[in-house]
Order: C-alpha cells, then sequence, then structure tokens
C-alpha cells in the first residue's frame, strides 16, 4: 500500500494469509438440496458442492476454458461438475476429465485447484494449502455437535467489510463490551475484570474474571433470581488461525464457574479478502435454570438475535470504521497499549510467527 508522498507504509492488517489451515466455508446445511457454497477464501473463489454418495468436494470455482464460475454449474451422478457454459466436465480432482466438443481432447491446461475438505462440527472446513491437511488442526467446536433441547441457537453468518485480525483483537478483548455493547452482553462491573492469558499448546487463552459485580442482561436473563452480585467470568481460547470459542457466563461469587449459567459461544473467521471477513456464529447454553418450555424457547430465540445484533449493528461498523482509519492513514499506526490488550499483543505476535513459518517450503 503506497502512501500518498510515494513512501510504503505498513498496517496493522497487512501481511500474507496463512494457506496452511483449515478455513469455515459454510455451515453444512448450506449444502442441503444440493445447493453449492461460493465463497471466496483468502482471496480464492471456492465452489464446495456434495456429491451423490454424501462426500463434499472443494474446487476452484472457475472454469480454465473461459472463466465461468463452476458453482453455476451441474453435480453429475458420477461426482463430477459439469460446467454450464461448454459442458467441460471436472472430476474432484480438479482435472477436467470430459471435452464433450469433437475430437474431445483434453488441453493440460484444462485443471483448476482441489482443496481437502472435511464436515465436521456442522461445519465444512477447507484446507487452502499447498502442505499436507491435517484433519486433528480443525478447531475444536464439539460443544455444539449434540446440544440438548434449548440449548442452541442458530448457525448464523454475516460479512464485515474489515482484515480479520481486527475482529480477532475484538475478541480477545472483551472489556469494550461495557462500552459497545451496554445492557446487553456488558455493564460498568465489566471492567473491572481481572485478565490472564497464557497459551495451551497452539492455542491462547484469555480469561477475564470480574467479582461482586451486578449481572450483565444477556446471562441474567437465564438465571431468575439470581443474586444481586455475582462473578462475570469470560474464557476467550483463539484458536489459530481465525476461530474462537468462548466461555461466559455467571456464577455466585467465588463458586465455580461451572455452578453458573451462560453460553459456549463460537466464532469461527474466514478471511474473504484482505479487507473483508465472513463472521460465522451459533451459541450452546450450560447451566440452564429450570423454568417452563416456553422461557427457555424465549430465551434460546433472544439469544440469538442479542448476538446477531451485537455483532452486526454494534461490533461490524466499528471495527469497518476501525480498517478505514488504517486504510486513510500515510503511516503506520502503532496502537497505545494499555493493560487490556494482554491478548491482543500476544495473538499478533503469535499470528506473525505462524505467518512466517507457513511461507517456508513444504
Amino acid at each position: 500500500m503506497s502512501a500518498g508522498n510515494g513512501s510504503t507504509k505498513q498496517s496493522l492488517v497487512e501481511g500474507k494469509f496463512i494457506r496452511n489451515a483449515w478455513y469455515m466455508a459454510g455451515w453444512t446445511n448450506e449444502l442441503d438440496d444440493g445447493k453449492f457454497i461460493t465463497r471466496r477464501i483468502i482471496g480464492e473463489p471456492v465452489v464446495v458442492f456434495r456429491t451423490k454418495d454424501g462426500s463434499v468436494t472443494a474446487l476452484e470455482d472457475r472454469c480454465p476454458h473461459r472463466w465461468a464460475p463452476l458453482s453455476l454449474g451441474t453435480v453429475l451422478d458420477n461426482g463430477n461438475i459439469q460446467c454450464t457454459y461448454h459442458g467441460l466436465e471436472y472430476d474432484r480432482t480438479g482435472m477436467c476429465v470430459n471435452n464433450p466438443h469433437r475430437g474431445g481432447s483434453i488441453p493440460h491446461t484444462a485443471k483448476i485447484a482441489s482443496y481437502p475438505a472435511v464436515e465436521r462440527h456442522h461445519c465444512v472446513w477447507v484446507w487452502m494449502g499447498d502442505k499436507q491437511a491435517d484433519p486433528s488442526k480443525i478447531p475444536d467446536f464439539s460443544v455444539i455437535d449434540n446440544p440438548g433441547p434449548f440449548e442452541d441457537t442458530a448457525f448464523d453468518m454475516i460479512t464485515i467489510d474489515a482484515n480479520y485480525k481486527l475482529i480477532v483483537d475484538n475478541l480477545l478483548d472483551l472489556s469494550h463490551v461495557a462500552y459497545l455493547h451496554v445492557g446487553t452482553l456488558g455493564n460498568a462491573g465489566s471492567t473491572t475484570a481481572d485478565i490472564t492469558v497464557k497459551e495451551d499448546g497452539d492455542d491462547l487463552l484469555v480469561t477475564r474474571l470480574a467479582s461482586g459485580v451486578e449481572a450483565v442482561a444477556m446471562h441474567g436473563m437465564q438465571w431468575p433470581g439470581h443474586p444481586a452480585k455475582v462473578d462475570h467470568f469470560q474464557e476467550i481460547r483463539w484458536m489459530a488461525p481465525s476461530c474462537l470459542n468462548l466461555y461466559v457466563g455467571l456464577t455466585e461469587i467465588g463458586k465455580p464457574w461451572d455452578q453458573g449459567t451462560g453460553i459456549w459461544a463460537t466464532h469461527m473467521l474466514t478471511p474473504e479478502t484482505e479487507h473483508s471477513t465472513f463472521y460465522f456464529f451459533t451459541a450452546v447454553r450450560f447451566g440452564m435454570r429450570e423454568m417452563s418450555e416456553e422461557q427457555h424457547k424465549e430465551i434460546q430465540h433472544k439469544i440469538g438475535v442479542m448476538r446477531r445484533y451485537a455483532f452486526e449493528v454494534e461490533d461490524g461498523p466499528m471495527i469497518e470504521a476501525q480498517q478505514r482509519v488504517l486504510d486513510a492513514s500515510p503511516r503506520n499506526l502503532d496502537p497505545s497499549k494499555l493493560n487490556i490488550d494482554l491478548g491482543t499483543v500476544r495473538f499478533r505476535r503469535a499470528i506473525t510467527r505462524m505467518e512466517e513459518a507457513d511461507q517456508a517450503p513444504a
């Protein structure tokens, strides 16, 4: 990116994507009824489809003949995808295997990228790199696999016009809930939290505990008759490069967190470009208190609505505004560091190391 004076500047959000990683292409239910998932992932157009045998295939979404999107094509009974423009067929490895026109010759350039794809945790994961795909590296969201009645919320998604790193920063520093989400996800007590950061294998774990505070609205409504003062806990797990799982809720002062109530809040971020990100999310309740079925249904619905509002109407515009400020600056912007930035600083260091390692030869 060039500054106005012709010099080159570096941004907080620039840098190459990590290619050798699993990215979420979409929810598995997006493939129902023969539908395609079509998304640009780290800058590459990808089409994902289910074949007749139930397996999932992910290919580059462009026919190399005239660049027609294969997502406009048809999945055949043999598992190949046929381009609607001129009828060329591609198998799951990305090779053209049939030219229906006279002579049937297939040029050596008639091939496209094929990506390993796995269904897990109601998500379709795609490996975008050139190194061996390792399914054990798929982020662990097993908490959403088999929820009980009224525990889960909708599988949802929005798009934020900003680099994914800004969204990770936002989620690793939840001090902002006292201001950006006041009255729903946070309150004044949210600013009193003690913060710890530690590494757990390749993951980063940020813990926040505000003790003896008023209950925040989202979790308070799940606990009728809760104490006037509670412990509000947040445990945020970052799983490289761009997924987070939050364990958040309320418990009695000094009591174990698993005796409280709250949600497992999942965040799967898939970079579309350097300036746009697909943001997938859902949540699963835990520690549900005794109440009527109708009350549980109402809370289940409210959690989904409140979270989407928080991300789409409150977080999203703020993060997009940050992106615009960074893009407009003629110089490198280095943020002032506060004690609330422990998690974001560690994340930035870790992701830089991973970017460098990802670029090393296979």
